[in-house]
């Protein structure tokens, strides 16, 4: 009996999934949704009344509902949950967590004053008399300090306060915002708005449980468990000019990270006076081989110290974050257009984007040559894939703009016809932004991405 080998052939694996990304719009869409359930939620259960201090109470439930949900939707924003991560991209989360923060206070403070206002009308009395017997409730004594927690991490992420205290400071402070949401929690238990309510105590709680069980894993259990499971250590620390190094780090099984290019991770240094803070950088090459590279400029004490680092040294890394990949790509010809030390993603992406000859341009900006970092290996990429390089050099000035939209024309003159991505200085990025808009690139097609040590 003959048997047929190919009924013996091992099956070929599956194809990996792709990651699950959550877009921005559908984020936007699920916030507002649920912005709607919670007036819904209020509305059912309010009574109409034309007495002041019913109004009064009214519009304490109402901002006090909202603040809630609010804090609720910041603490999610910043669960570093991979699905929204790439989708949505770690900048635009954190803008979308700092606008939303200023409202949450907003709502939180209005909460507080109406709900004052509706007492003292109540009991026929005056604002500090008020205070001080609203003060004698645990519940509300409790939801005060929880209020006040969250104003003091507010002032201190006010950009003029921020860029005068370290960044250690900084996170410090931030971390009260977890305290501030137990305390408000507890007294919106006890609120008449989700006590009434059996199942609004219950769904209440189990919001609030999905968020801390988020926070928790991906935030403490992930980057212990990736720790241990990869074993990153650094192997060398290579100077790529006199305020650049390239540190590059082994560990084992890192493809099981499916870091993309494009992406960051944050790191964490074990050695002294490293360990303690974890600062966002981005992949300068794609991963091979079990090791990770990242290429650093020297802008403050962290970064300084990590040009002595020592190989050996232990690494916890967490990640990969960030939605500047190539999922993005909706067109065949794509511009990269960096920055200073912003090359390092696009030198991952302009080694790895797909495309033949012509169909990748990389536009390195940088005020004179001895600013380019990785030059070598850029102009390396661009002969083997056949990929178009232009260094724009020279200081900025109402004589010499290398990023107005006359000059990008006049190196891609098919611009339009790009998906452009786009990473440097908030300065640079915003202005390159402005000029690609008015060289007719739709504003979906450009792609930028711009985070800082937050």
């Amino acid at each position: 009996m003959t048997i047929d080998a190919a009924q013996h052939r091992t099956p070929a694996p599956l194809p990996p999934l792709p990651p699950l990304r959550v877009p921005p719009r559908a984020l936007r869409d699920g916030i507002a949704a649920g912005a709607a359930l919670v007036v819904l939620l209020w509305a059912v259960q309010v009574e109409p009344s034309a007495r002041l201090d019913a109004l009064f109470a009214t519009g304490a439930h109402l901002s006090g509902l909202l603040a809630g949900y609010g804090v609720l939707v910041m603490l999610l924003l910043m669960a570093r949950v991979p699905a929204i991560e790439h989708g949505v991209g770690a900048d635009r989360l954190a803008r979308l967590h700092a606008r939303g923060g200023r409202h949450v206070i907003g709502l939180c403070l209005g909460h507080a004053l109406l709900a004052l206002c509706g007492y003292a009308a109540h009991a026929g009395t005056d604002l500090l008399t008020a205070t001080a017997a609203l003060l004698g409730y645990g519940g509300i004594a409790a939801a005060t300090a929880g209020t006040a927690l969250l104003v003091s991490v507010g002032a201190v992420s006010a950009r003029a306060v921020r860029r005068r205290i370290r960044h250690e400071t900084w996170r410090a402070v931030h971390l009260l915002t977890y305290l501030g949401a137990a305390l408000a929690f507890g007294h919106q238990l006890s609120g008449p708005d989700i006590a009434g309510s059996v199942l609004a105590v219950w769904v209440w709680a189990m919001l609030h449980t999905t968020v801390a069980v988020l926070l928790l894993w991906y935030r403490a259990v992930v980057p212990v468990r990736q720790a241990l499971r990869h074993g990153l250590r650094v192997v060398e620390v290579r100077r790529e000019s006199p305020d650049v190094v390239s540190v590059v780090m082994r560990g084992t099984g890192l493809d099981e990270l499916h870091a993309e290019a494009g992406q960051f991770f944050r790191w964490r240094f074990l050695r002294r006076r490293l360990w303690h803070t974890a600062l966002p950088f981005s992949l300068s090459a794609p991963v091979r081989d079990d090791t990770l590279r990242i290429t650093v400029k020297s802008l403050g004490d962290h970064t300084r110290r990590m040009r002595r680092l020592r190989p050996g040294t232990r690494v916890l890394a967490t990640g990969p974050f960030g939605a500047l990949t190539a999922h993005r790509r909706t067109r065949r010809k794509v511009l990269l257009l960096a920055g200073g030390v912003g090359i390092t993603p696009m030198r991952a992406l302009f080694e790895t984007l797909p495309g033949g000859p012509g169909d990748i341009t990389l536009l390195y900006r940088a005020g004179n040559a001895a600013q380019l970092v990785l030059r070598t290996e850029l102009e390396e990429i661009a002969r083997a894939r056949g990929a178009a390089l232009h260094y724009l050099l020279g200081p900025s000035g109402a004589a010499f703009d290398p990023l107005a939209p006359q000059a990008l024309l006049g190196l891609v003159p098919d611009l339009v016809e790009h998906d452009v991505y786009l990473c440097g200085p908030p300065g640079m990025t915003d202005a390159a932004t402005a000029a690609l808009l008015r060289a007719g690139v739709p504003e979906s097609r450009v792609h930028t991405e711009c985070f800082t040590f937050a």
